[in-house]
């Protein structure tokens, strides 16, 4: 960047000199950046005025941004964002440049803007968009909702609830004049502005479905775009395209190309008279948008959004962050992306918070853009993919963050494509000196068919980072974590818990679900979850796994945190290895000559061995020879050194090969196809040497599996007989007296741990009082539960169970060989008698054993604690002991019956007493008790995660 040309314009005097002087630096600015790319190569692309920045020299969004950069900074100039995105050849650059202004810096500290008063509520009586939106406009209309950002900096529009309303009626007004209908599909390809949302909700209004697809990048190429888009408009058969002025020359085209299309308008065509006849009236459970998945073109896939669909995770999330009208959000994020227009916008129309909204080519264009919004509209809130903060990390120019303040930021969410852990500590180390906070970075996870957020980490926690041993991890699937000083080491960032009202599982080859830090496939379930694909069967069935949802991602569960790895479909199995894209693609990206984020590692079937080649496409702008199989050498010899074998074949090849979606992310599978039609050329076979090492390893590899599944299965099989064998025995102790009875079964229980083989370990058995009376609280966590403290408490317990297990025989048997006492939960008369005879037991000096959470879930969790041990405890002035288990939920969850093997352990804490005899005593007590098995269990808290019916913080 340092030998860059400079531009001295006292040296230009005519306007044709410095045309041809400017020309000159521009293209030398191109060549030096093309040579830094690729240090020490001879034969380069020689860049001329009319060269194709694209196609000819290989410049992408993300190397336009570097090259703004350097223009700006040789030039001294400021230029126009709407040129510099619209330029297609140097030559247009150059006239950018010759019309730009002198380069100028934000003034430090700017005066923020206020946009709106605190004070609003969040509807949470609303069950469609078009509730949340008369809620709003019933109670404050004149209340700012957005402001528009245009291309160029300078003041935005802003749009009133009211004004939104008023718009988008006469969009529902007009589209009912043409003849739209409830249920019917409109499409809406507009570029971010007042257009856009007022057309959505106009949709919307008309009881119709939105359908947003994205824009081209430049509306010059418009024609060539919508035939790529063809397909999802006949998927979803859209009646309507809603689109800017220049795109109705295409509607005979597009009339060809998609039958159902009935015609082609703008939003200011659509807006005109008054409505004809009174507009539907939404339901929940109606459509409120179609949402296409990135690269869906080929094989379109419309994920179903309802109403209800879109409230029930609009909700949670904004509880989660404790997100409300005193917020703030600035986006830079597209309107047909999930997180653009659910996250930002719908969240920002629900909760009343203002939306600061600017289009993607002006962060694309100028990165510095959204972090000055976001100190001069004092953001609170604000969010996007990994590489917009790798960017701003390592790209922006520091004379362009000259006095910025970013101690407004308080979440910065960070999801829609893997988090680098790498990124993040690059990102907070930069903008650390500029007021930002370490904890407002906030991983999140989220996809579109469960609308757009499902995982969240707690508030304020700020990045977890795992560090998990990498041969574990690629043989066998198991993230164990890594000790301090090891090096071989893979890092994943934690996405957190799922929202409220959702859950998560893994799930392994089988369909089973596996413990704790063990890899397979992310599935979900929840109120937000789509009904499937729009008029696509054959994928809706793919996605579902019984009323669970595959969301296509590999990952592990560590605490309360979910760790995605990778991709299910990108993971590549050879010879019984896991090989993993990401990490390789990054360290390929990152040699000299390799275009970064342009690099692709996928897997091919190979019939010789039974298993999978491993195959690396990275892009380059070296031309055919010496320099280009020395770049192919040093991507070899990297891809060795972190897979510890040969990859099977590197292609190394120009510019555009590694085919990607709209949003930039790798398109492995198709880039995989592209590749078995011919892509890398002849293709010589492996050594048989290599063949047969690979076929011997996966042959292994595929007997340890097999192995390890019967093992699983013929240790369930052992442990179920042995607990029937037991079983047996205890009912014939249950014909003994109280004492000799449950010496007899503590004797049962240990064996069956003996027998078990699972390793116990207690912690804390001098606390547990030995006579007297006592009351022992435990978390909930198996059916194993109730076995584990039989064969740890040192001395007789009745059990306190929920009535309803009384009716069930063979329940009601083993808990009255325990000596159970019933409990009833929804008769208040009866159970306020089951609670006196609870004192009555513990003031006669014996010790009762609550399961405090009174139930238990298949997800790791402790829940809020019931009173009645609380309330017993202070009424009698008996002690409580707190009893923390941990393992027990991954050895035996709740909706399963195979058993897996894993540590127990108990730590029986210091006892507590009530101080006092009244409910407040007992609730301090009920507190105090709970903080200590929370410190010892080992799972996160729920109690402290929002719930679906809490009012928003």
């Amino acid at each position: 960047m340092g030998d860059d040309p400079g531009f001295d314009r006292s040296r230009v005097a005519a306007p044709s000199e410095r045309r041809e002087r400017s020309g000159e630096v521009l293209l030398g600015i191109i060549a030096s950046l093309m040579r830094e790319s690729q240090p020490g190569q001879a034969r380069l692309a020689t860049p001329r005025l009319d060269s194709r920045l694209d196609r000819d020299l290989g410049f992408d969004s993300l190397a336009r941004v570097e090259l703004l950069l350097r223009i700006e900074r040789a030039f001294d100039v400021r230029l126009s964002e709407h040129l510099l995105g619209a330029a297609e050849t140097p030559g247009d650059l150059l006239r950018a440049i010759l019309a730009g202004t002198p380069r100028t810096i934000e003034p430090a500290r700017a005066a923020p803007v206020v946009l709106a008063p605190a004070e609003a509520e969040a509807p949470e009586g609303a069950s469609t968009l078009v509730e949340v939106l008369e809620w709003h406009v019933e109670r404050h209309p004149d209340r700012t909702h957005l402001v528009i950002l245009g291309e160029e900096d300078g003041p935005g529009e802003t749009v009133t609830y009211a004004q939104l309303r008023t718009e988008a009626l006469a969009v529902a007004a007009g589209l009912g004049r043409r003849g739209v209908g409830a249920g019917q599909a409109v499409a809406i390809m507009l570029p971010t502005g007042r257009d856009f949302f007022r057309a959505f909700l106009g949709i919307v209004l008309a009881g119709a479905i939105p359908v947003p697809i994205y824009p081209p990048a430049r509306w010059t190429q418009i024609e060539e775009h919508v035939r790529r888009q063809a397909r999802i408009l006949d998927n979803c058969r859209a009646v309507l395209l809603v689109t800017i002025a220049e795109g109705k020359r295409i509607a005979r085209m597009l009339q060809g190309l998609v039958p159902s299309l009935a015609d082609v308008a703008t939003a200011g065509d659509l807006s005109g008279a008054e409505a004809a006849a009174p507009l539907p009236r939404p339901r929940a459970s109606d459509i409120a948008f179609l949402q296409y998945t990135s690269g869906s073109t080929g094989d379109p896939k419309g994920v179903v959004l309802t109403h209800a669909n879109l409230l029930a995770n609009i909700r949670p999330m904004a509880r989660t962050v404790g997100a409300g009208p005193s917020d703030v959000f600035v986006s830079w994020l597209p309107l047909y992306h999930d997180m653009g227009l659910i996250g930002a916008w719908m969240g920002g129309l629900y909760c009343a918070f203002p939306l600061v909204v600017m289009p993607p080519t002006a962060f694309l264009n100028r990165p510095s853009r959204w972090l000055r919004a976001i100190q001069r509209y004092r953001a609170t809130l604000s969010a996007g993919p990994n590489f917009a903060y790798e960017i701003c990390a390592t790209r922006v120019d520091e004379r362009d963050l000259e006095g910025l303040d970013l101690s407004s930021w308080r979440i910065a969410f960070n999801g829609a494509e893997p988090v680098s852990p790498g990124t993040l500590e690059r990102f907070t180390k930069r903008f650390g000196r500029y007021g930002l906070r370490p904890e407002a970075l906030t991983p999140v996870y989220g996809l579109a068919e469960c609308a757009v957020g499902l995982a969240f980490p707690p508030l304020g926690r700020g990045p977890r980072v795992d560090r998990v041993r990498r041969a574990p991890l690629m043989s066998t699937g198991d993230a164990v974590a890594a000790q301090e000083g090891e090096t071989d080491v893979l890092r994943f960032v934690g996405c957190g818990a799922p929202l409220a009202g959702h859950d998560i599982r893994i799930v392994g080859a089988d369909g089973r679900e596996l413990p704790e830090r063990s890899e397979g496939r992310v599935e979900f379930r929840g109120p937000s979850a789509t009904s499937g694909y729009y008029r696509n069967p054959g994928k809706t069935r793919e996605l579902f796994d019984g009323d669970w949802l595959d969301t296509g991602d590999l990952g592990y569960v560590a605490g309360e945190d979910l760790f995605v790895t990778s991709r299910a479909k990108d993971v590549i199995i050879r010879g019984g290895q896991h090989v993993h894209p990401y990490e390789l693609e990054e360290a390929i990206g990152n040699l000299a000559g390799v275009r970064k984020g342009c690099v692709a590692v996928f897997g091919v079937p190979d019939p010789a061995t039974g298993t999978e080649k491993v195959v690396v496409v990275a892009e380059t702008r070296l031309l055919p020879g010496p320099a280009r199989e020395a770049l192919r050498a040093s991507v070899a010899a990297t891809a060795h050194a972190l897979l510890g074998a040969p990859v099977d074949e590197v292609v190394v090849a120009g510019p555009h090969t590694v085919l990607k979606t709209s949003s930039g992310k790798i398109r492995r599978a198709a880039s995989r196809e592209a590749y078995l039609r011919g892509l890398g050329g002849k293709r010589e076979p492996a050594a048989w040497r290599g063949l047969a090492r690979f076929a011997v390893s996966f042959a292994v590899a595929r007997l340890r599996r097999w192995l390890r599944r019967a093992g699983d299965f013929a240790y369930a099989a052992y442990l179920w007989g042995a607990a029937a064998l037991l079983g047996a025995a205890a009912t014939c102790a249950t014909l003994l007296p109280a004492r000799p009875r449950w010496r007899a079964l503590h004797g049962l229980a240990r064996a069956m741990a003996g027998a078990s083989g699972l390793p116990l370990a207690v912690h804390g058995l001098e606390n547990m009082p030995t006579t007297g009376p006592a009351v022992i609280v435990v978390n909930h966590a198996s059916y194993i539960d109730s076995p584990v403290l039989l064969a740890v408490l040192p001395r007789p317990a009745r059990f306190v169970a929920k009535r309803e297990l009384g009716r069930i025989p063979l329940a009601r048997f083993v808990l009255r060989a325990a000596g159970a006492v019933y409990v009833e939960r929804f008769d208040p008369e009866r159970g306020a008698a089951d609670e006196r005879v609870l004192v009555d037991l513990v003031r006669a000096g014996e010790a009762v054993v609550f399961f405090a959470e009174g139930t238990f879930t298949r997800a790791p969790g402790l829940m809020p604690f019931h009173m009645g041990a609380f309330v017993a405890a202070a009424e009698a002035g008996a002690p409580v002991v707190p009893v923390a288990l941990r393992g027990t939920r991954s050895v035996l969850r709740g909706d399963q019956w195979l058993p897996r093997r894993g540590a127990i352990h108990v730590a029986i804490g210091a006892p507590r007493r009530a101080d006092g005899t009244d409910w407040a005593a007992a609730a301090r007590l009920r507190d105090a008790v709970r903080s200590d098995i929370l410190a010892a269990c080992g799972e996160p808290d729920l109690a402290a995660r929002p719930s679906l019916t809490a009012p928003p913080t």
